[in-house]
Parts: C-alpha cells; sequence; structure tokens
C-alpha cells in the first residue's frame, strides 16, 4: 500500500478559439467550460494504480466550483479529496507550491504521510513548469520530471519516460515528487456507481496559508493563425507531373 497525493488544476477547456481575461493574464473559460488538463488526468491515473488500497488524495486549488474537478477525480477511485479555496489566477507557481506543502504537512501532523506526490507536468492554461520542483524543495523530496509511468514496490519508485535518446527509467527512493506527462497511461472514465461514490467521498477544504505574491505575470499573447496558402499545381492530366513533384518533395514518395 502506498500513500500518494496528485495535485490537480481547473484550467479551461482547449476548444475553439482561445480568449484572454480582461486583464490579458490569463486563458478565459466562461465560454469553453472548465476540465482537467490531460497530463493531470494520467496522474489520477497513475495515482490510483499506484496507491493499491493505500489512501489516494486528490487536492486542487482554486475557487469554489473547483470542487466539479476534484469529484471528478474522486469518481475515477481517489479515495478523498483537498480543496485550498482560493482564486487560483492570482497565485503564481511559488504560492501554488508553498500551499501544496502546507496541506501535506497539515495531514503528516495528522498521522497522514504520503509517500508519493504526483503533479501534471505542467499546467494547460499558464504553461508553468515550475510547480513540482518547487513544492520538492519545499518539502526536502527528490523530484523527477517527464514521467509517464509509474510503479512502486518496497519503498522505490520505478519511473518511465521519453527522452532525447529514447525511454528513460529512473529509481527513486520514496518519498518524492514526480511530474507526469501524458501518452503513459489512458486515464479511465468515471462510471454511474463511481460518481454516486464521488458525491460522498469526504473533501477537506483548507484556507490558504499565506496571501499570493502572485506570479510576476504582466500578460498573455495569443499567436494570429498561421496563414493559408494554397498552391494550384494544374488542372486535369497536365497537373500529374507536378503532383508526383510535389509528393517527392514532402518525402512522401521517392
Amino acid at each position: 500500500m502506498t500513500n500518494v497525493l496528485v495535485c490537480i488544476k481547473r484550467v479551461p477547456e482547449a476548444t475553439g478559439e482561445v480568449s484572454l481575461t480582461a486583464d490579458g493574464r490569463g486563458i478565459d473559460g466562461t465560454h469553453s467550460g472548465y476540465t482537467t488538463s490531460p497530463n493531470e488526468e494520467c496522474a489520477v491515473e497513475l495515482a490510483v494504480q499506484a496507491a493499491d488500497g493505500g489512501q489516494a488524495t486528490v487536492l486542487t486549488l482554486g475557487p469554489g466550483d473547483a470542487i466539479d474537478q476534484l469529484r471528478s477525480a474522486l469518481a475515477v477511485g481517489m479515495t478523498d479529496g483537498i480543496h485550498i479555496e482560493a482564486d487560483s489566477d492570482a497565485y503564481g507557481p511559488g504560492d501554488v507550491a508553498r500551499e501544496i506543502a502546507a496541506a501535506v504537512r497539515a495531514r503528516e501532523a495528522g498521522g497522514t504521510a504520503y509517500d508519493l506526490i504526483l503533479l501534471g507536468n505542467d499546467a494547460a492554461d499558464t504553461g508553468d513548469f515550475q510547480v513540482g520542483v518547487r513544492l520538492a524543495y519545499a518539502l526536502g523530496q527528490p523530484v523527477v520530471t517527464g514521467i509517464q509511468n509509474v510503479s512502486v514496490a518496497g519503498g522505490v519508485a520505478t519511473l518511465t519516460g521519453e527522452g532525447p535518446d529514447g525511454t528513460e527509467t529512473y529509481e527513486v527512493s520514496l518519498p518524492a515528487v514526480v511530474t507526469i506527462l501524458e501518452g503513459g497511461v489512458e486515464p479511465r472514465y468515471p462510471s454511474v456507481m463511481g460518481r454516486m461514490k464521488a458525491k460522498k467521498a469526504p473533501v477537506e477544504v483548507l484556507a490558504p496559508s499565506a496571501a499570493p505574491a502572485g506570479s510576476g505575470r504582466e500578460s498573455l499573447t495569443v499567436p494570429p493563425p498561421p496563414p493559408n496558402q494554397v498552391q494550384v499545381l494544374g488542372t486535369g492530366p497536365a497537373a500529374a507531373p507536378a503532383f508526383v513533384s510535389t509528393l517527392v518533395e514532402l518525402g512522401v514518395i521517392r
């Protein structure tokens, strides 16, 4: 049995056109809706597998509506939740790491120590890659980033991910912090029974331990769409040689 904590974030759905908030510092999900990022969905799945009868806690820092993302994780096998209720837009990576660390220490003081902490490799909305590393530093634990599969045995986590030269494998003594990239596992979807259980699962609501310093981010920008270019190769049979030449240029044929 392994006690696992997985941290998720409420992010706008990545569908359709991206709209920024009025101050330009965040992505507006008012019309697209909100979800959990693919990296964190995989982290939840790996947490359920790694717990193997231990405690599997899901944590989020966000507004009251973020309870929906907590309940979704609880519906696929997490055992309980922690909701740090705050305006996540005001919190930078350092603030988020500090609040997660405070929640971990509070649980330890209450008798529950986490062997493994999983996070998404980066935030789907702001692209921050810092929280996992900052959290590990705050807790004095080792950290491995960009992992796609996790297994635990004998107090050691075996971690695999794709590096520049192929698959990389690490063995890390627990406790440890690991950030997850999608692609290693297929997230499960909640059943009707799972959704019913999630409504009754315990969720501890915490207040932030300190005021946020913020991210220091001045603004986000949405790049313009790439221009569309159309090349007419010809009409009728006369276009065949040009078509073949184009396929050769693209490497489709030799």
